[in-house]
């Protein structure tokens, strides 16, 4: 049973439904939706598939509550700031809010959905979105 049909293309690794880049581009285009307090959280099912098309990521718990995480390796801080301010402008278009931590050399992104305690199918989306902003910054500096 997928639970996530209408939301998420299906992708297991080798099944012919592409490659995890483009599953993951599928999954960055896609938009926050409204989150409510009575939402349900995605069961262990629903991370898993998720968590396919967004493999750099970890799921952790932390307080009881599972999140998204993962640092990004930048140069230098001035790069490192720059990308924070990008995920801040990308969190306040969506109103959907993560965890920074910016270094020298790195940024730690964690996403989970304050609303439901854990993660939500918007988390995913943010991750996804997150990747694709680092990965533009490092195609125009290479």
């Amino acid at each position: 049973m997928d639970n996530l049909s209408g939301f998420a293309p299906h992708f297991t690794p080798g099944d012919g439904g592409g490659s995890a880049a483009r599953t993951s581009a599928t999954l960055a285009a896609m938009q926050c939706v409204a989150c409510e307090p009575d939402e349900p959280r995605l069961t262990d099912e629903q991370i898993e598939e998720l968590h396919a098309q967004v493999t750099d990521w970890k799921v952790v718990s932390r307080e009881s509550i599972k999140r998204l995480e993962r640092s990004f390796k930048f140069k230098n801080f001035r790069d490192a700031l720059a990308f924070t301010n990008q995920v801040g402008e990308l969190a306040e278009q969506e109103q959907h809010h993560p965890a920074l931590l910016t270094e020298y050399g790195r940024v730690s992104v964690s996403w989970w959905t304050h609303a439901v305690r854990g993660l939500h199918r918007n988390d995913f989306i943010m991750a996804a979105r997150s990747d694709e902003l680092y990965e533009h910054g490092k195609a125009h500096k290479g």
